[in-house]
């Protein structure tokens, strides 16, 4: 009887090592090597793209990146090292899966889905945001053109008082070259003592498409010029 409760003390102690090693080596699992990027931002036809695949976890540097299978947007390259780089050709969803490789021995190897959106597009942003400078309403607006064309751009802003009355602050036309990224356009004007709201919009035309792009922002709250008649 002792002896056999001898030998089911060993077993229940060789039990318990080798769940703790099965625990030991889950826990170096867990730790091992992840790619950490979330997701890739969108790009635009003919503007630089560049974004660098980071990866997390107990591995041998250096790492070696390759796509495994899809493709990437026609222009932008995955260079060994992470980086994503180059100038998307068009537009359209892209989806692919990368693999970071480290450089033990074994080897570990992970493999991680991504999409890029290459987006065609006229933009326009704030630059400097309407504000009152004195009598005056003044700012300016950023517009950019990612589409493969050539746009016949109006550009106009607007300052609408509280009775409705509308007074252009701002107005240009001109050809929105492609590949123009963020250009800035000015306006500004004084004003007669009131509370205005800004207006500003962007019509672009490209007449042998018969294709029409509309942007337009405007002050989340009225602007009061408190001086002037």
């Amino acid at each position: 009887m002792i002896f056999r409760g001898r030998i089911l003390i060993l077993l229940v102690c060789a039990l318990a090592a080798a769940q703790g090693q099965t625990s030991a080596q889950r826990g170096a699992d867990d730790n091992g090597l992840t790619i950490s990027t979330k997701e890739l931002p969108d790009a635009y036809p003919s503007v630089e793209y560049r974004q660098i695949l980071t990866a997390l976890g107990n591995y041998v540097p250096a790492l070696h990146w390759k796509i495994e299978r899809g493709k990437l947007p026609p222009g932008i390259v995955l260079m060994d090292n992470g980086e994503l780089r180059g100038q998307a050709q068009g537009p359209g969803e892209f989806s692919f899966a990368v693999s970071a490789t480290d450089s033990g021995k074994p080897q570990q190897s992970v493999q991680k889905p991504f999409v890029i959106r290459v987006i065609e597009a006229m933009a326009l942003n704030w630059k400097a945001p309407a504000h009152v400078n004195g009598g005056r309403i003044e700012g300016s607006a950023e517009i950019t053109n990612t589409t493969g064309d050539d746009i016949d751009l109006t550009f106009i802003v607007m300052a609408v008082a509280e009775n409705g009355r509308a007074t252009a602050i701002g107005y240009q036309r001109f050809p929105l070259r492609t590949g123009t990224i963020k250009m800035e356009l000015p306006f500004g004007e004084n004003l007669p003592h009131g509370s205005y709201v800004v207006h500003v919009d962007a019509v672009g035309e490209v007449a042998r498409r018969k294709a029409i792009y509309r942007e337009r922002m405007q002050t989340p709250t009225p602007l009061l010029v408190a001086v002037g008649p």
